[in-house]
């Protein structure tokens, strides 16, 4: 693998905007000498298949299209307008990855044979932080200059006949979509095309956070190094590598703010090259670097609700574009055109092709996008993660996109990868997971947790034959702490008639009887109660009936911060008196001495998820204008009561945690700053952990769903608030548990829908990775079940002699 390795750049997007390169068919002067643009000489051809193809744009992405569509269809009529000079390019050194490169040699083996004469190849990456060198080896980088790059793909275009028309301005869109069966738009992150027609792509535009320029030094890097420099004005990094023997690519980058203070906005390009060479002059050796016209820009995150409208598709950056950071922006271009080419050749009709173009795409770059997300916002919030052990924080920084994970790198550099968890105290022969964790006189022996999970199978609150075996058969299946699902305080409090509570005796007692099976049956794993009131949301039906619907008969008043309804239309409560107030708080002071006494490990307090308590919390469900509602501190006031009083009654060696969404998914709403300061007032007032959640508080909510998609706010959480916290949210896999705690992202991972697959996934993923210690231990009766069943041979004898004829 090339460059699935952190931190690769296919500078394709990234390259051409800081430079302001390629829009094609935009405002900008036709380059001097350029011959007039010409069009086709008749309408579109009603073939089924493109004959004559318009292809605006000479990047990579677009030529490769053009010779894929060449060699294809010989007789096809392929035409690429691109503005400026073929000698002329933006950005310096391409990575590829395998992937990209397999297509490559399967759709074009001359392509994939030149840019395999032109790679340079090296397989480590130096991590330099605070004058400390660490290196990771097992890479396996593939690099080649941009300009070599555009030479090969101009070759083989020529060789195949496609026009390239150079210095020229492409026609309209609109025009070419006239006269051309099929008009390719890759012409850049400032595409015209797609703002042409952007009320049918609907484009959206995200501006981030980081100044950055594109730069080259005249010597090799050795390795794919990053450095950081902690300077008067803020944190600043280094990202370069070689792309040929004698010639690296090298970005300086940092926060808009810290490229204000640091005067970058008022230099020019000549000062801001020496200034950078100067800052990072270790590991540049006191060599200089050079811009190559390049300037300081942000980086522009593109998603478009649509790639095609009629005979118009975009490619490339002018569809998507992600962060240079993971190597994304020739990569995508040039699988883009590999999938464009396929599915023209496969598909019966244009439309048709187009539709499976996108579908085959979206996916793909979606996942992409997410990664390329979580990669540069590691970067943005670099300074959150300067205080790790050295060794933590190049693992952090290796696995910031979620793409990298503990397994590869320790598959990639076993070395490396042990010295971090040495350094992390992973017990001898212990996965980061299996490593105990303390809070209070509460010892959990490893970092999973299930994750509460509402079950809507009670009768009166009471928890029964269901609730024993569903926690109790997680319990025995090794998690460190089993969580029950949200415990409602009163009956008015449930979300659900289904739903369990601690309201009464007889509920205590019943609960009594899962934490002792816990205790007796699964010695060593904890159970904890998390302690609720639906709020607003409460008096539904089950969701498998229809969730968040209210009951057809048989509802409860709804009681809330404010009278605003979950759904628009829906129950309004009643909004809380300051008696009402006192009362609640009375009734989870009650439910958590009934917890206490029913043998929980553990309490958590539910401000979550638009319940009762994070509807105080949210500006988007508090609307009180007393001393419950208005400004952060005055939304966070009831909440902190409940905390307080539950704690004094709470005995003082058991923890406490708290569970907040740390973002509402909508405008006006919690936000991640916000999340920092609500968890700091809850550690503040004694919460030993929170457990870090997202959305669910109001019904308009846009998430933004993805592997692991909450851990980057329990992430900031950690190291801003300084307090341990639990992640949460499509967390589905041992090797990511272990990734996440060994990069400090997290202290513990709960996990909902794993454990509902499988009751024993913490014992299974022990057993995966050959661990047998204490922190995975199978209950007696299942010894014999802790290797995985054989399964038929599948190692027949394979023949030793071939006999020709």
């Amino acid at each position: 693998m090339r460059s699935t390795s952190p931190g690769t750049r296919g500078c394709s997007g990234s390259a051409a905007t800081a430079a302001g390169a390629r829009g094609c068919s935009g405002s900008a002067a036709t380059a001097a000498g350029a011959r007039p643009a010409t069009t086709a000489p008749y309408p579109p051809h009603e073939n089924n298949h493109p004959l004559r193809v318009a292809i605006i744009g000479g990047g990579p992405g677009g030529l490769y299209t053009a010779a894929l569509l060449k060699r294809l269809a010989p007789d096809r009529q392929v035409t690429v307008w691109e503005r400026n000079a073929p000698e002329d390019t933006f950005g310096f050194g391409v990575v590829l990855s395998d992937e990209t490169l397999g297509g490559i040699e399967h759709a074009d083996p001359e392509v994939y044979g030149a840019l395999q004469r032109a790679f340079v190849h090296w397989d480590t990456i130096d991590i330099v932080h605070r004058n400390t060198l660490q290196t990771s080896g097992g890479h396996r980088f593939a690099a080649l200059g941009r300009h070599r790059l555009l030479e090969i793909l101009h070759d083989r275009c020529r060789s195949l006949g496609v026009d390239l028309r150079f210095r020229t301005e492409a026609p309209a869109p609109a025009r070419l979509a006239e006269t051309y069966d099929l008009v390719v738009a890759a012409d850049g992150v400032h595409s015209t095309t797609r703002e042409t027609f952007a009320d049918v792509f609907r484009p959206r535009v995200t501006e981030h956070r980081c100044r950055y320029i594109w730069l080259a030094a005249d010597f090799a890097f050795d390795a794919f190094r990053f450095e950081i420099a902690e300077t008067e004005h803020g944190v600043m990094q280094l990202h370069g590598y070689p792309y040929s023997t004698d010639a690296s690519t090298v970005i300086v980058e940092m926060r808009d703010e810290v490229w204000r203070a640091a005067g970058f906005d008022e230099t020019d390009g000549t000062e801001s090259v020496g200034r950078c060479a100067k800052i990072f002059s270790d590991a540049l050796g006191g060599r200089p670097l050079k811009s190559g016209n390049s300037t300081w820009t942000t980086f522009r995150t593109v998603v478009n609700d649509r790639w095609s409208h009629g005979n118009i598709v975009l490619l490339g950056d002018a569809a998507h574009t992600a962060h240079f950071s993971i190597g994304s922006g020739t990569k995508l271009a040039v699988e883009d055109a590999l999938a464009l080419a396929a599915c023209l050749d496969e598909q019966p009709s244009l439309q048709v092709a187009l539709t499976a173009y996108e579908t085959e795409r979206r996916p793909v770059v979606a996942s992409t996008q997410r990664a390329a997300r979580a990669s540069l916002e590691w970067f943005e919030d670099l300074p959150l993660h300067l205080g790790q052990p050295p060794r933590r924080f190049a693992f952090s920084l290796l696995t910031r996109s979620r793409r990298v994970t503990h397994d590869n790198l320790r598959l990639r550099d076993a070395r490396f990868t042990g010295s971090v968890e040495r350094e992390f105290g992973c017990p001898p022969g212990a996965p980061p997971m299996f490593t105990p964790f303390r809070m209070r006189g509460l010892t959990l022996r490893n970092r999973v947790v299930v994750s509460p999970m509402d079950m809507y199978s009670a009768a009166d609150g009471v928890p029964g034959d269901f609730h024993l075996v569903h926690l109790g058969a997680r319990a025995l299946g090794g998690a460190g702490l089993v969580m029950t699902e949200m415990v409602c305080v009163s009956p008015e409090g449930r979300i659900t008639p289904g739903c369990t509570g601690l309201y009464t005796g007889r509920q205590a007692e019943a609960w009594r009887r899962i934490t002792d099976f816990v205790h007796t049956r699964a010695p060593g794993t904890a159970i904890g109660v998390q302690l609720g009131h639906s709020g607003r949301k409460g008096s539904t039906k089950p969701m498998w009936e229809g969730m968040d619907e209210p009951l057809d008969d048989g509802n409860w008043p709804l009681v809330a911060a404010s009278p605003l309804p979950y759904r628009p239309g829906g129950r309004v409560p009643r909004e809380l008196s300051r008696a009402q107030l006192t009362d609640l708080r009375e009734q989870f002071t009650a439910a958590a001495v009934r917890a206490a006494r029913a043998g929980f490990d553990l309490l958590e307090l539910h401000c979550a998820h638009g319940y009762l308590l994070s509807g105080f919390l949210s500006p988007l469900t508090n609307h009180r204008t007393d001393a419950y509602g208005g400004s952060p501190e005055k939304r966070l006031r009831f909440p902190l009561e409940v905390f307080d009083a539950v704690r004094a009654v709470w005995p003082g060696d058991r923890p406490m945690t708290v569970r907040i969404s740390a973002t509402d998914w909508a405008e006006g709403g919690t936000t991640a700053d916000d999340a920092v300061a609500i968890a700091r007032a809850f550690a503040a007032h004694g919460a030993d952990a929170i457990d870090v959640s997202t959305g669910q508080v109001v019904a308009d909510e846009t998430p933004e769903f993805g592997r692991s998609y909450q851990t980057p706010f329990a992430d900031r959480i950690r190291h801003e608030a300084g307090v341990p916290v639990i992640a949460v949210g499509a967390i589905s896999s041992w090797d990511d548990v272990n990734s996440l705690i060994l990069a400090g992202r997290t202290d513990l991972c709960a996990l909902g829908r794993p454990h509902l697959y499988d009751p024993h996934w913490t014992l299974h993923a022990a057993a995966e990775q050959g661990y047998e210690g204490p922190g995975a231990v199978w209950p007696t009766p299942y010894l014999a079940g802790s290797r995985r069943p054989r399964t038929g041979r599948t190692d027949a004898p394979k023949p030793r002699l071939g006999l020709g004829s």
